[in-house]
Formats: C-alpha cells, structure tokens, sequence
C-alpha cells in the first residue's frame, strides 16, 4: 500500500443554502434549480422510505449537495462516472445535475435495492438527467468509466472488491469517507495492495476523500 496526504489542499468551505452552494461549486441558475427539485422529491420519497437521516434534510447543501459536487474538480475532466451504492443519489445525481448540457458526460448510478432504483430512476426522468439506473450489484457490472466513486456504501475493504473491475480498467476511484478514514485504509492494507492519497473534504473537516490511482492484486488470508 501506498498512501499519501495531498499537498497544499483547498480550503473547506461551508455552503448554508442554494447561493452560497453556487457560488463554491460554480452552479448555474438552471443547475440550482435541479438540485432544488431533486431537494423536494427527496424529502418526499424519504417519507415513505428511508433514503437519508431526516435530520439531514435541512442541511441538504452542504451535507449532500456541497459534499458530492466537491468531486467534480478532482477530476475535471472526467466524463464518465460509476456510483456505487447510489442510494439516494449521492454523489450521483448531483454529479448529473451539474455534468448535464457537457458532451459525452453521463453518470452511471449502481443500487441493488429496487425501491431506491425507483427513487432514482424517478429523479433521473423527471429532471432529464444523463444517467442510467443499474438495479444490480456493482461487481456483476462491467462498466468503463473514468472515474468510479462511492458515499456510506461500505468499509473501503469490501468497496474495493466492489469497485475492482473499474479500477482495473483504468477508473480513477474517489470514495467519501469520514473522520476515521486511517483505520479504515489500515484494514482495507489486509485485503489489497493499492496506491492512494487522501484530500481533505471542503464539505465538511472532519471528512476525507480516499483517491484510488491503482488497485494490485488482492492479499492472500
């Protein structure tokens, strides 16, 4: 393993509502507008399904929107994306939201569970987003992408099982986590052989983002 800290990162920046997440994220007035539909179905759908903590829904701009659109200037000129464990859509419909109108930009969105595909696929019409729902498991897809990325989806030991056949095709990997990203990445050292660094999240201090460049073989146990 290999894993280092990025040097000189971009200072965190707290987004409190729809103007201060475009003026840090660069959003367009068409591109807020989406994200505050996207904002309604949401709170919508999690009164009949647990999509987020509904103590997270007044801090939607920071902690959902700010959080995934962070990603965006990590690999600037990416085009195509795979998020595993979409769930609700974070970072991937965000990530949609704001690549909308850009040529040959499109999001892959992977969720094994149908009733979040609905959700998704919901959002994903109604705002004409280019995307595409995969209603399966991210290791049974063979997808090619420039950049595969994952939110609360699992410990970065069983993500990278997950996320294999994309980084072996050459995908850049971004993965949000937390505060306790060093144990994390010591367990995940038990597994795999990989080189990565870890920027600091704008979103929030206490986050990390893990930035996979190459993932070895896996360790044998």
């Amino acid at each position: 393993m290999s894993v280092a800290a990025r040097p000189d990162p971009l200072p965190p920046v707290t987004v409190t509502g729809a103007e201060s997440f475009a003026r840090a994220a660069g959003a367009t007035p068409e591109q807020v507008r989406g994200l505050e539909r996207f904002l309604e179905m949401l709170a919508a759908g999690n009164e009949v399904m647990n999509l987020v903590g509904p103590k997270t829904i007044p801090d939607f701009w920071n902690r959902h929107a700010w959080d995934s659109a962070q990603l965006l200037a990590l690999a600037p000129e990416a085009r195509t994306w795979a998020d595993l464990g979409a769930g609700a859509g974070f970072p991937g419909l965000v990530l949609a939201i704001l690549g909308k109108g850009r040529e040959g930009f499109h999001v892959h969105l992977v969720e094994s569970m149908t009733k979040r595909c609905r959700f998704l696929q919901q959002v994903v019409d109604e705002l004409d987003l280019p995307a595409t729902v995969h209603n399966d498991r991210a290791e049974n897809l063979k997808l090619a992408v420039d950049v595969v990325t994952a939110r609360a989806c699992a410990p970065l030991s069983r993500l990278l099982g997950y996320a294999r056949p994309y980084l072996k095709a050459g995908a850049l990997g971004l993965f949000l986590k937390g505060q306790d990203v060093a144990s994390d990445l010591e367990e995940a050292t038990r597994s795999w052989e990989y080189e990565a660094d870890i920027v600091p999240s704008r979103s929030d201090e206490r986050g990390r983002i893990v930035r996979v460049r190459r993932l070895g073989r896996a360790r044998q146990v």
